[in-house]
């Protein structure tokens, strides 16, 4: 049933029927428009109040639960529903995995239209929190303020700074933050100490709206060896307040492997065109896996979630099936972390990517490994594999191809289909565009075996891994 309020339409008794995409569940409305509704869990029966309507679907918000989903479960952070990083805290782990698993299916077998084998068991996280290696914080000079809060009427609220998170699809408001449950400590203890050391000190947080402020941001990241990187963009320089900022930190947390700043005054807060400053330690920390240590820098790419990327990487060299005897080409190889992990079970891998610097880090991870077996190079992934690179470093017997969640250009998959490599293992962040290219390579190519791996839980996303045989 629906009635209109204020020019709104609210839908009463609507049973949430699915998990969507980006983290929104599913309804339906009585005449059948699609319902978009965020922080409900499939089984839950509410009254929805709409605040968007397009043709075939409303987007709302639940205003009242008259029952409640036998998968629902009590959020454990006290930021659930205002932040908008762990949009599935209220729904118990085992049904995260099931939706996940069903988006991989779906986009694989509606984008993709292609015919797919039995999929393999979906590998949850043994750590369902704090298991995120790098974290990106905001500061606000005007924190944004919850539902809780503006029903107080404290005005005073609002004029406390803020240090925490970007509120979804607003630019310029930011969450203030008291303990997120993503990454490990000393995370949440170095936030805080900075806030308040910051707030004491009179250091002016930035204010996005008129582009002013002291402090811009904060970036934490931690690796599984126990190292700490800590990063802050300062948007103007003042030696003096930045000194004290970093000298507090330092005598803080002097288990802070690597600490550095950054000067930042242009219009937006990226890292990769700056002039990243060693203020204390070395400017890298190290990651392990197998044995293997790889250097990460403030500009590195890495997966967030270490003990996962190593499952990651073992069904990937498993799906590899590799012998000893195959070349490899390892596509947007990144830092060389695949390539490099792959290969003793290689004659030799060759890793290619459009970033000097990830290929200047590879080479250095290969050289710490001491790894002689894996070459890298800089290029143009649609344009590198010409007739005299192929002849250079041997027709490759598989590739390894893990793009950005774009997925690859059509040259690129051009390309790999004139090559004719027997095996391609494609891993996946959007299986969406996985299912794209798919279905782009399927008259040439079998898949033979999907497996995804839940990288991120408490949110939508799932990485996938799909391994591509010829015909």
């Amino acid at each position: 049933m629906g009635r209109k309020q204020t020019n709104k339409v609210i839908f009463e008794n609507i049973t949430v029927l699915d998990a969507g995409a980006k983290g929104v569940s599913v309804a339906k409305a009585p005449e059948g428009q699609v319902i978009f509704i965020p922080n409900v869990v499939p089984g839950d029966v509410v009254d929805v109040q709409t605040f968007k309507k397009r043709k075939s679907y409303f987007e709302g918000k639940a205003i009242r639960f008259h029952s409640y989903s036998q998968n629902r479960i009590e959020p454990l952070c006290q930021h659930f529903g205002a932040c908008g990083g762990c949009k599935w805290q209220n729904m118990k782990y085992e049904q995260q995995l099931f939706y996940k698993n069903q988006e991989v299916y779906n986009n694989l077998k509606r984008i993709g239209k292609i015919e797919l084998p039995d999929f393999e068991p979906i590998l949850g996280s043994e750590k369902q929190f704090f298991y995120r290696n790098k974290m990106e914080f905001g500061f606000s000079d005007t924190r944004w303020l919850n539902e809780t809060e503006i029903k107080s009427e404290d005005q005073s609220l609002s004029k406390k700074p803020a240090l925490g998170f970007h509120i979804p699809r607003m630019w310029d408001k930011i969450l203030d933050i008291e303990k997120c449950h993503l990454q490990e400590d000393p995370s949440n203890a170095i936030r805080n100490e900075i806030k308040r050391f910051a707030t004491e000190n009179n250091m002016m947080f930035f204010n996005a709206r008129n582009h002013e402020g002291l402090l811009r941001t904060l970036m934490i990241r931690t690796a599984s060896t126990g190292e700490i990187m800590v990063l802050i963009q300062f948007f103007q320089e003042d030696k003096k307040l930045r000194e004290l900022l970093m000298n507090h930190i330092a005598d803080q947390f002097p288990k802070i492997t690597s600490l550095q700043y950054v000067i930042n005054s242009k219009a937006n807060d990226t890292l990769y065109d700056q002039d990243i400053k060693l203020h204390n330690g070395r400017d890298y920390i190290l990651e392990e896996m197998e044995g293997l240590h790889f250097s990460i820098n403030a500009k590195s790419f890495y997966q967030t979630n270490s003990d996962q990327a190593y499952e990651l990487y073992k069904i990937t060299r498993e799906f590899a099936g590799l012998t000893g005897n195959e070349v490899v080409y390892d596509l947007y190889t990144g830092t060389g972390t695949i390539a490099q992990f792959v290969s003793k079970h290689a004659k030799k891998v060759i890793g290619v990517e459009a970033v000097p610097e990830a290929i200047a880090d590879a080479k250095e991870n290969a050289k710490r490994n001491k790894i002689s077996n894996c070459e890298f190079y800089v290029g143009d992934m649609k344009n590198v594999f010409n007739d005299d690179f192929i002849a250079q470093h041997g027709q490759p017997d598989v590739i390894i191809t893990d793009p950005p969640r774009d997925g690859m250009h059509k040259d690129v998959v051009e390309q790999l289909l004139k090559i004719g490599a027997d095996k391609i293992v494609y891993v996946s962040c959007n299986s969406a565009t996985q299912a794209r290219d798919l279905a782009l390579m399927d008259e040439q190519y079998k898949v033979t075996r999907v497996r995804p791996v839940d990288m991120f839980p408490q949110t939508h996303h799932v990485e996938n891994v799909v391994l591509l045989e010829r015909r």
